[in-house]
């Protein structure tokens, strides 16, 4: 069990304020500093400080941070496996494209066997990675980019990046400039999705964004933006498991070095959960 000194400094780390702290955890500011100096003295070193009145954190409290967050998920397995009677639960995050086209037969493989128990979060990039620091996930498989510094990950799989149109549109099949490509509508995903942050960052290579397009369409759903695909009001860019996996449309690239991104398999820092990605994977 973690001390309630820790759940205190955990609770500072997020908000950032003593005040604050004070009044989520319903004890007093001075209790608070009093958990936290009772921490520096044991780890022997300064967790926080303040600088232009803002507080911030050292970089022993950062390390502090993610080993009780690591600490926490494994004790919640713990608990999972004391409480569970020989069930395996496991609280997987999967990013859209991945969720929705990749991990299927994972799905199938892992609930095929009685003792298994799922609950599959699809999502963005961000939110995902917000539920890992919460403990609200085992881990996650994102395409996105993430910190390195606060997160461990394993690579899952490698996948092109590609532009998609209607089949009868002239870029169907061919390598476009990027001068071609902001004639057209582009139907894009929200900010916080990793296809986004990978277009974002190949027009910033052009020294261009979605402003500079025609018209841009932003939409949520894979499913919509291929339909709008396929009705003709604009071109997107997806993974190329999409291309393949739609009938309806087919794929261009844009002029330059082709867009090869990772799928990774991401966990806390320091937490142990080579255990359970071994179940689902």
């Amino acid at each position: 069990m973690l001390d309630h000194r820790t759940e205190t400094f955990m609770t500072v780390c997020e908000l950032m304020n003593y005040r604050e702290a004070a009044q989520r955890l319903h004890i007093t500011q001075p209790a608070v500093t009093q958990h936290i100096q009772y921490l520096e003295r044991e780890y022997g070193c300064r967790l926080f400080y303040y600088e232009n009145r803002h507080l911030t954190k050292t970089p022993e409290a950062v390390l502090l941070e993610d080993h009780i967050r690591a600490i926490r998920q494994r004790e919640t397995f713990l608990r999972e496996k004391l409480k569970n009677s020989g069930i395996r639960e496991l609280k997987v995050g999967a990013t859209k494209t991945i969720g929705d086209y990749v991990i299927l037969d994972h799905i199938h493989q892992f609930l095929s066997q009685p003792d298994t128990s799922l609950t599959l979060i699809v999502d963005n990039t961000e939110h995902l990675l917000t539920l890992l620091e919460q403990n609200k996930l085992d881990f996650a498989i994102i395409e996105g980019y993430f910190d390195k510094k606060r997160f461990d990950s394993q690579l899952y799989r490698k996948e092109p990046f590609v532009g998609i149109c209607r089949k009868d549109h002239p870029f169907a099949g061919r390598e476009i400039s990027i001068e071609e490509l902001l004639a057209e509508t582009i139907i894009h995903r929200e900010e916080g999705s990793g296809t986004r942050a990978i277009l974002d960052e190949k027009l910033h290579g052009y020294n261009e964004s979605l402003m500079d397009f025609h018209r841009h369409i932003c939409i949520s759903s894979f499913k919509v933006i291929l339909d709008l695909v396929k009705a003709g009001y604009g071109v997107s860019f997806v993974y190329d498991i999409l291309a393949k996996n739609d009938p309806g449309i087919t794929s261009f690239t844009l002029t330059g070095e082709p867009i090869i991104r990772e799928f990774n398999i991401v966990y806390l820092k320091y937490a142990d959960v080579q255990e359970k990605i071994g179940w689902f994977i």
